[in-house]
């Protein structure tokens, strides 16, 4: 019985969750060129604008790791706002996991900050969380 030996190349990477409203995102961050992608496809079309892109790279951007890190997103749930911050979440997340002496910089940029607003939930009785129906007195 002959045992033959291969190398596997196992390519580093570092994950992050991040969520935001109804959204939730994983991220994985790898050595690469500084490619960003969102559920298989690029910001831009994804997103269908620059703010979004712009969002969620601020992280990297701070840290200066926009062109030597690839992004690679997995977000459900939420709109395009929520979407976009939950990845903005995961991102410094993941930075943190590659390295801990990001935490400063991070923290002082206000990216680590989970931002728990959800929406609040409809009551019997209300149309909406709060609004009541019109008071009619006759």
């Amino acid at each position: 019985m002959a045992e033959t030996t291969t190398k596997v190349s196992k390519q580093q990477y570092y994950t992050g969750v991040g969520r935001r409203k109804r959204s939730v995102a994983t991220i994985r961050l790898t050595n690469g060129k500084g490619v960003i992608m969102v559920n298989d496809k690029t910001p831009k079309d994804y997103f269908g604008s620059d703010v979004f892109e712009q969002k969620l790279s601020a992280p990297l951007v701070l840290l200066a790791k926009d062109k030597t890190m690839d992004v690679n997103a997995r977000v459900e749930g939420g709109g395009l706002s929520g979407q976009a911050e939950a990845i903005r979440l995961g991102i410094a997340r993941a930075l943190l996991d590659m390295n801990d002496e990001f935490r400063i910089t991070l923290r002082g940029g206000g990216f680590l900050t989970r931002d728990s607003r959800v929406k609040e939930r409809k009551k019997p009785g209300l149309k909406k969380a709060r609004k009541a129906p019109q008071f009619s007195k006759r």
